[in-house]
């Protein structure tokens, strides 16, 4: 496995230790935790709500004046 050299301001370094203690893991395998998931390739599609997905493409045929209004007359 290479080996990486990284420059970190000790106080960070002091932390991340205490961070990495507490939880059981080496500093090594954070780092590489941290670069595996910046380096993913972004997904394509984005997971959205189900709560959006049943919704979606409900209004493509709505009235934009209607609903106005709609509105009005609810809120008067």
């Amino acid at each position: 496995m290479p080996k990486l050299t990284l420059t970190v301001d000790d106080r960070v370094v002091s932390r991340a230790k205490g961070y990495a203690k507490q939880r059981g893991v080496s500093i090594s395998g954070m780092v590489e935790a941290y670069l595996a998931a910046v380096a993913e390739p972004a997904s394509p599609v984005t997971r959205d709500a189900p709560i959006l997905r049943s919704v979606r493409g409900s209004l493509k045929k709505a009235d934009i004046n209607e609903y106005r209004k709609h509105l009005a007359a609810k809120y008067r």
